[in-house]
């Protein structure tokens, strides 16, 4: 039975010169738990869009073709009647928390149908979504997957047949990630909702989903089982689109004859158990090196700092910090929602200044310093880029500090930096009104403008496909031109294999790591107790040798090589894959 029919859809938004969907004819079945794939731009967000009335009835354009959900056409039905029939979670949740406490919030959505048992259908949902003993707690003192979780269950009150999903795991540290999939399994299996999420994670997807559905420019390439679609390992590349690691190293040992060609690619670490073989004499190196500590960039002395809470004791972020960051070091911040990265990042910049304790910038106490006064020392680029930009274009958000600080030869230092980021053509664009990767490479430029000598970054590689994530890599390496010492802090492993010469662990206000990738992802008892998560390809080298540190798929490749099998047991393989 399907839930979802479209017929020809094409859309576009108004004064655009293309169309954003074009003539898109599927169907989705009840029941189903589908990921929508497909590189930043594609049409995955304007396509969900669709399926609760929000585009064409709120959001103009032109609209062609027909959509159906639960048998409504969703250019004919109210958006009120729809939203019972298709419950969306946006991508920026925190806009869907309206309500002071969680039950209120919860119950709010079906409050405003005059529905008699509103605050039963609040409480329900908070169960359902792993929520109980929470309904009086304020939603302030909610962690960032609780509150993801919340906005789920607004939706989930009016008891929709379908829930819809954009990017549910964005911005979350691998144990929350869990969470709200385990939810999303619960929900689909046990109480029967179908499930559409649009997710870049392919290791969620091959966990959780049942189908996927690729994007491309705008048309639907196709809708295939979750294990077919992630082994299409070429096609998925082109479309920007990373496969989970283990099926990409065993894709590469195909294509290089170190792997039967007979053997169905792996897409799990439990998969790769039956595919991989560790090479003779093989030992795997930590090929980062520690950057030599020399001047001191930054120090943090004695830091304490909490908030204040309405209801209970303040929340402790930090008490006796102590720690020191040195100059032209590429520093990655890891650890939990909530152990306090940004409110270092923000203590750094002066946006918050600490209870007791003080901070120095290369010698220098910050603590009676203002923001602004700080600028040409530090910079700090926000984890949602569109924070940034306060003009109606680029260029004037690049050249606004230069300018009301009266520095000299402003416009030319703009147009450097608009060539340097690849920005030229889209100058006189709204930065608000760029893409994912565009908005990422212009918030950079805003936060070079003034040669800071520190540069944080605060998650920059969220909600990017893996084209729009090498490129902000690149980016990242060619920092080293124009700034002394970087930070980043996030929640991205592969970035921070790839590219941090040193990790600091934070959990609880604490630094209770800080090292080498190896000093960090080899200690068991740090991963552990932080909810850190090393890359997939690191967790498939330990299953197969605990001696392995594997963090990227070269290093996997030097280390592990196909298993040499008789027949009978490719047989096997292909069997239990395809199982």
């Amino acid at each position: 039975m399907n839930v979802i029919e479209i017929e020809h859809l094409t859309y576009s938004y108004p004064g655009a010169s293309d169309s954003t969907l074009k003539d898109i004819t599927v169907n989705i079945e009840k029941g189903d738990f589908l990921a929508i794939v497909g590189n930043n731009g594609c049409g995955k967000s304007t396509f969900c869009k669709t399926l609760n009335g929000l585009i064409p009835q709120f959001i103009s354009g032109d609209f062609s073709g027909t959509v159906s959900v639960c048998g409504l056409n969703t250019a004919e039905t109210d958006v009120g009647t729809l939203a019972r029939k298709a419950g969306y979670v946006y991508q920026d949740f925190e806009n869907q928390i309206i309500r002071p406490t969680v039950l209120d919030d919860a119950s709010y959505a079906c409050l405003n149908y005059a529905m008699k048992d509103y605050k039963e259908r609040g409480m329900s949902a908070l169960e359902k979504c792993g929520l109980t003993g929470k309904h009086n707690d304020y939603i302030w003192q909610l962690s960032g997957g609780q509150t993801h979780l919340l906005a789920l269950a607004g939706v989930l009150s009016l008891e929709p047949e379908i829930l819809i999903l954009d990017e549910p795991i964005a911005q979350l540290d691998p144990g929350h990630a869990d969470r709200i999939y385990n939810v999303l399994r619960e929900l689909n299996e046990k109480y029967g909702k179908t499930i559409i999420v649009i997710e870049h994670h392919t290791e969620y997807i091959a966990d959780y989903c049942k189908h996927v559905m690729l994007m491309k420019d705008g048309n639907i390439k196709w809708v295939l089982p979750t294990d077919d679609a992630l082994r299409r390992v070429d096609e998925l590349q082109e479309c920007n689109i990373f496969p989970p690691q283990v099926t990409i190293a065993a894709h590469r040992m195909k294509k290089s004859g170190k792997m039967e060609p007979d053997v169905l690619l792996p897409t799990t670490v439990m998969e790769g158990k039956d595919v991989f073989a560790l090479k003779e004499n093989t030992k795997v190196k930590n090929s980062v090196t520690p950057s030599e500590k020399t001047e001191i960039a930054a120090e943090f002395k004695d830091i304490s700092i909490s908030y204040r809470s309405v209801k209970g004791a303040p929340h402790i972020v930090y008490s006796d910090l102590n720690l020191n960051i040195y100059k032209g070091e590429k520093v990655a911040l890891i650890g939990g929602n909530g152990a306090g990265k940004s409110t270092l990042m923000k203590m750094m910049v002066g946006l918050l200044k600490p209870s007791s304790g003080d901070i120095f910038l290369y010698g220098e106490n910050i603590r009676e310093k203002k923001p602004e006064n700080l600028s040409r020392t530090i910079s700090m680029v926000y984890q949602n880029p569109e924070d940034m930009f306060i003009k109606d274009s680029i260029r004037a958000d690049i050249s606004y500090a230069m300018e009301v600080r009266n520095i000299k030869d402003t416009e030319e230092k703009t147009e450097s930096l608009l060539k340097r980021f690849r920005l030229t053509e889209l100058k006189e664009r709204d930065g608000r009104l760029l893409s994912g990767g565009q908005m990422r490479r212009a918030s950079l430029a805003i936060g070079i403008a003034l040669n800071p000598k520190i540069l944080l970054l605060d998650e920059p590689t969220a909600n990017l496909d893996i084209a729009t994530r090498k490129e902000i890599m690149r980016t990242l390496n060619d920092l080293k031109e124009i700034t002394e010492t970087v930070i980043i802090a996030t929640h991205d492993m592969q970035l921070v294999c790839e590219w941090a010469d040193r990790i600091i662990v934070l959990s609880g206000g604490k630094v209770i790591a800080d090292g080498s990738r190896n000093e960090i992802f080899g200690n068991e008892n740090v991963v552990s107790t932080s909810g850190i998560r090393p890359p997939e390809i690191f967790e498939m080298g330990q299953t197969l040798d605990k001696n392995s540190l594997c963090y990227t798929i070269d290093e996997f490749l030097e280390s592990f090589e196909g298993r040499r099998m008789e027949d009978e047991d490719i047989e096997k393989i292909i069997g239990k894959c395809a199982g």
